[in-house]
């Protein structure tokens, strides 16, 4: 029974050491400041938005995924940007079609 309660020790000891260890080697145990509340760091441009920068998107993660303001904001985003690019689209392919257009 001692040497089982010994054991024990001796792991639970090992397993403190080895998570201080990587605590200092990985974590350095700094925190960032908190965004100021309304504030996000998921960032798109104002217009041209391409495949890079939706690839590049980051959203802040929560306990249960990610935020869902940030999420709902991005998507509404790139809706307006698609639309947009369609009625500019539309109105290129309305202008070529016309007759006497002098192309």
């Amino acid at each position: 029974m001692v040497t089982a309660l010994l054991y024990l020790l001796v792991m639970a000891f090992v397993g403190a050491m080895l998570f201080l260890a990587a605590s200092a080697v990985f974590g350095r145990s700094e925190e960032l400041a908190p965004l100021p509340p309304g504030t996000t760091l998921t960032a798109l441009p104002a217009e041209g938005v391409t495949g890079a920068d939706v690839e590049a998107l980051r959203f802040q993660q929560t306990l249960r995924g990610y935020k869902a303001s940030e999420v709902d904001w991005a998507l509404s985003r790139l809706g307006r940007e698609i639309d947009s690019l369609r009625e500019q689209l539309a109105a290129v392919e309305a202008a070529s079609e016309r007759p006497g257009d002098a192309s």
